[in-house]
């Protein structure tokens, strides 16, 4: 393969059977490679986003192809040209867990804090289930946060205390080590 490409492709589009391999499919037709992706039905829609890679003028023609196929499956279709994502080299990587009944404002509050001390998301993902004995809604959120060095890991965690206790919540803060699962 030549030097390859990086594009995010985003589709969001009414949830039915097969999206997932018509889009594999149409990357691999171009001699290209899903390198990262998220998928999910969030209510009825389908949703993706994926890290692509490929050789560069495979990129203009998968954009074309997917024009066709967004108009026939009914999806919107995004391609934006992007780098190889670089690790951050200086930091330390924490698993960040918020649990509690579902209430608004839950992302917003941990988000805040984290901006306030600079430090990176790398991954979130949430969820609202029922609780299995009331029903309850139960909200969880899982990140992956990197700490650079000028983060005081002690002064973070009592701020989460202080946020937990307010609002009701459980919030862990936990270092992911490598080679450990999570």
């Amino acid at each position: 393969m030549s030097p390859a490409a990086y594009s995010v492709l985003t589709a969001i589009g009414p949830d039915r059977v097969g999206i997932v391999e018509d889009l594999a499919e149409l990357v691999a037709a171009r001699d290209g490679n899903i390198e990262d992706s998220r998928m999910a039905v969030l209510g009825g829609e389908f949703a993706a986003i994926m890290l692509v890679a490929m050789p560069e003028g495979g990129l203009d023609d998968l954009e074309a192809a997917l024009d066709r196929l967004g108009q026939g499956a009914g999806l919107r279709l995004e391609l934006k040209r992007t780098t190889r994502h670089q690790a951050v080299a200086e930091g330390r990587p924490y698993l960040l867990e918020t649990v509690s009944l579902d209430t608004p404002g839950i992302v917003k509050a941990v988000t805040s804090m984290l901006k306030r001390h600079r430090i990176n998301i790398e991954d979130l993902e949430t969820e609202t289930r029922p609780a299995p004995m009331t029903g309850a809604p139960i909200f969880h959120m899982r990140a992956t946060v990197i700490l650079d060095a000028g983060v005081s890991v002690s002064t973070l965690r009592l701020e989460l205390a202080d946020l937990e206790a307010d609002r009701g919540w459980d919030i862990s803060l936990k270092p992911l080590l490598p080679g450990r699962p999570e």
